[in-house]
């Protein structure tokens, strides 16, 4: 039974994936990396991380997809996967982060019963900034997953938002290497005086030679 559900999970690695294509009963793992881009210690990271955070009276699972079946986004895949394992009836209400490879985004989806606890504008901050920055900025997994847990464990243990990570501006630093628009000054300075120079070499010597 263990071999087959791992099969299971394994399947949307490859291909566009639908929640028809996950186990119908919620698997026992926490994290349940399909587009395999978490290391070992992650996963295990983020699992202790969730398990800590189903102290506050839910189930939360980080789900990972290589890419989207055509047409549905990510918060609709989050959806119909949390009614497609609603039929366990002693199931506390799920709490979904999503992560899609292919084009680096991220959701965030709560059973209704959450929505008092966890607003609708609080998962979407979390998916689009918290989640986000580190996915583009380097393909950041565990950071990603991470930073959203504790965001949303702040909140859901009374204490205030702490808000979207904060974004660093990006400086250049000095360098000597010119840039193109400097090159192409330089050299429209050189074939300026070049053409002065000759402009006056060849009238002079034509002068000197015709005078003889």
């Amino acid at each position: 039974m263990a071999t087959c559900l791992s099969l299971i999970l394994l399947v949307p690695a490859a291909v566009a994936v639908s929640p028809l294509d996950f186990s119908a009963a919620a698997p026992n793992e926490s994290v349940i990396d399909s587009a395999d881009v978490l290391s070992r210690s992650s996963r295990s990271d983020i699992a202790a991380r969730l398990e800590q955070l189903n102290a506050q009276r839910l189930d939360a699972r980080l789900v990972t997809l290589r890419r989207l079946d055509y047409g549905l986004s990510l918060n609709q895949f989050g959806d119909e996967l949390i009614t497609r394992w609603s039929d366990d009836a002693n199931a506390v209400p799920r709490l979904l982060f999503l992560i899609e490879a292919n084009n680096k985004q991220a959701a965030v989806v709560a059973d209704p019963l959450l929505s008092d606890r966890i607003p609708t504008d609080l998962l979407r901050s979390t998916a689009r900034t918290t989640m986000s920055q580190p996915l583009r900025d380097g393909d950041r997994y565990r950071q990603a997953s991470l930073d959203a847990i504790t965001r949303l464990e702040i909140v859901l243990a009374g204490g205030a938002d702490p808000g979207p990570p904060v974004e660093l501006e990006r400086t250049t630093l000095p360098t000597n290497v010119p840039t193109a628009e400097e090159t192409k000054e330089s050299n429209a300075f050189v074939w300026v005086v070049v053409l002065l120079v000759v402009g006056t070499i060849i009238p002079m010597a034509t002068w000197w030679v015709f005078s003889r």
